[in-house]
C-alpha cells in the first residue's frame, strides 16, 4: 500500500531541494532519517518533516509498521515564483525571484522490483527468457577497380 505526503509551497528552489530527495529515493525510511539528519542543508530540513508525516500517515491512517515502509518516490516539483524588485543604480530596478517548491514523498511497504527479481531468481523461477543463438553476419565483398 502506498502513502504520501505533500509540503506545498515550500520556500526554496525545486532544483536546491532535488540535490537532497535523490539520496534518500529507494532506501528504507529509518536510513532516509538518518541520512537527512547529517545532511547539513535547509532542503534536509524541509524533506525531514515531509518525510515524518508521510510516517505519521501510514501509521494512523492506513495501519502499517514503521519497520517494513520504503521511500518509493521523492519527487520535487516548482511551485509559483513571487517576483520582487530590488533598486538598483540611477533609478533602474532588477527582478529578484523568490522560488517556491512542492515537495510529495510516497512510501510503500512493498519491496522494490529489484528485490522481487532477486527472490524468484532464488526459487529456481527465471524472470527473462531464454536467449536465441546469435546469427552470423555476412561480410560483403569489396568491390574491384
Amino acid at each position: 500500500m502506498e502513502v504520501r505526503s505533500i509540503y506545498k509551497y515550500a520556500r526554496i528552489s525545486a532544483f536546491k531541494v532535488r540535490e537532497v530527495t535523490r539520496e534518500i529515493q529507494g532506501l528504507p525510511v529509518s536510513a532516509a532519517l538518518d541520512v537527512l539528519a547529517f545532511t547539513p542543508k535547509k532542503a534536509a530540513f524541509l524533506i525531514n518533516k515531509t518525510l515524518k508525516s508521510a510516517i505519521a500517515n501510514a501509521e494512523n491512517n492506513a495501519n502499517l509498521k514503521v519497520d517494513g515502509l520504503i521511500v518509493k518516490e521523492a519527487v520535487v516539483g516548482e511551485g509559483p515564483t513571487f517576483k520582487r524588485m530590488m533598486t538598483r543604480a540611477r533609478g533602474s530596478g532588477a527582478r529578484i525571484n523568490k522560488r517556491t517548491s512542492h515537495i510529495r514523498i510516497i512510501l510503500t511497504d512493498e519491496k522494490p522490483a529489484t528485490e522481487q527479481k532477486a527472490a524468484a531468481k532464488s526459487d529456481g523461477k527465471s524472470a527473462t527468457a531464454e536467449k536465441k543463438p546469435a546469427k552470423k553476419k555476412k561480410k560483403a565483398k569489396a568491390a574491384k577497380k
